[in-house]
């Protein structure tokens, strides 16, 4: 990071901007189609659904495929109608007091130049073994019904974040994900858990197989000056800072928004391969608010009685899942998961990214609700006959009807304009203005 970064940040964080919206009320929305549930425990593999990502066929937008984390279940490839085509295993682990694989967010990355091909990847970010994934996107297979992922990670690939594997197996390991393009060069931007840290990978092609190397290094803030003056730090457990893990990169301008958990979302530019200065543009609402740890039940505990009223009016903690919404001409939304209130808050993708309004996915006809969500993504262009305006991939933390005393996840996917057309005043839907596939 530049020392100019370096400096606008310590300017930002000396001044707080008080929430200046008034409340509104959150509008309802319901989902159309929903995955199957997985179940973390030992008969459903350990999976436990977390980040989905969209690939876009290029030939048949409606044969377009929806890729899903599980975790220490690896990967799960679904059709737009929610069926399962392909499922895919974590790595296991290396050694008996090792961490096996576990992976948590994915991203799509178009026309990657690899063994001097054109090819479109999956890039997942794996927890327990602290490295980034790639899978290579076989459109042939895909229209023929074939498992259409295929590993292409470089063999021997460093852990991003750890020295050594000893501290790999502490798990303070890769995290969240989000990738982007800019000319003909492929990035990553991957968070660190249970710190502050985040990390651009500029993507590398190593011998026909994917590698990366570190381009740029970041570390948001572990404590914040109050407006009255004091410190305050987020609540966590002994030895863990407030780490980030849902994100999005605006693919034209190039901007990070990340959400740091237990802080708020945060705006940081791109540019030629570095971060720049921080800003944050929004804070949970126990942002400020005093808290203990109690040992005996080995929790932290925030001190609600005592709220100050520094946090903000829209984001509830966890700070999670985050997605952009592009139309023309720099318009469109940023969306990002309201973890404590099962709400997704809705903000301008353009100029100081105003606040717009919350949504929250209810039961329907087709599917329940939306609870506890951690990662989402949006598409704006025609995906066939279901989803012909786009449409809004979100994880869902507790799909039911529960199966016994199991905790079942899934992935349920609504249309764009469902979510658009439930606001007072109705969301830009834009199908022409903006092609994910484009990435000059």
């Amino acid at each position: 990071m530049s020392a100019s970064a370096l400096t606008a940040l310590a300017a930002a964080l000396a001044v707080v901007t008080a929430a200046s919206t008034t409340p509104q009320p959150v509008v309802p929305v319901t989902a159309r189609v929903e995955t199957p549930a997985v179940y973390d425990d030992e008969a459903g593999g350990n999976a436990n659904a977390d980040d989905p990502a969209v690939w876009v066929d290029p030939e048949r937008p409606g044969r377009s495929i929806v890729i899903g984390t599980l975790k220490e279940a690896g990967l799960d490839v679904y059709g737009l109608d929610g069926r399962r085509l392909q499922h895919i295993a974590a790595p296991q682990a290396p050694g008996e007091e090792a961490a096996p694989g576990r992976f948590n967010n994915v991203d799509i990355v178009y026309g990657f130049e690899l063994g001097g091909r054109k090819t479109d990847l999956a890039v997942v970010s794996d927890r327990g073994r602290d490295r980034v994934r790639t899978y290579a996107i076989d459109p042939a297979a895909v229209a023929a019904g074939r498992p259409p992922l295929r590993d292409v990670t470089a063999a021997g690939v460093a852990p991003v974040f750890a020295a050594d594997e000893t501290e790999v197996d502490e798990q303070h390991t890769t995290y969240g994900l989000a990738a982007y393009s800019d000319d003909d060069e492929a990035y990553v931007v991957v968070s660190r858990r249970e710190e502050t840290s985040l990390r651009l990978l500029e993507l590398e092609d190593r011998g026909g197989r994917v590698g990366y190397r570190t381009a740029d290094t970041l570390d948001l803030p572990a404590s914040f000056t109050l407006p009255d003056g004091s410190s305050w730090r987020p609540c966590a457990d002994p030895g863990e800072r407030p780490q980030v893990e849902g994100m999005a990169v605006d693919q034209e301008e190039h901007v990070l928004f990340a959400a740091q958990e237990a802080v708020g979302l945060w705006r940081v530019e791109l540019d030629d391969a570095e971060f720049e200065a921080p800003e944050l543009l929004d804070r949970v609402r126990e942002y400020g608010t005093p808290w203990t740890y109690d040992t005996a039940e080995e929790e932290c505990v925030v001190d609600t009685a005592h709220d100050p009223g520094f946090g903000g009016e829209h984001l509830s903690a966890d700070a999670e899942g985050i997605t952009v919404y592009h139309a023309g001409d720099g318009a469109g939304y940023v969306l990002a998961s309201s973890q404590g209130d099962k709400t997704f808050a809705v903000y301008d993708r353009e100029g100081d990214n105003a606040f717009l309004g919350s949504f929250a996915i209810g039961d329907g006809a087709a599917t329940d609700g939306v609870q506890h969500s951690d990662g989402s993504t949006v598409v704006n262009v025609p995906l066939g006959r279901s989803f012909p305006q786009g449409m809004l991939i979100t994880h869902d933390g507790e799909a039911t009807p529960a199966d016994g005393e199991r905790e079942g996840t899934n992935f349920k996917f609504t249309p764009w304009q469902s979510v658009a057309r439930a606001f007072p005043e109705p969301l830009t839907v834009d199908t022409d203005s903006f092609d994910p596939r484009d990435t000059d």
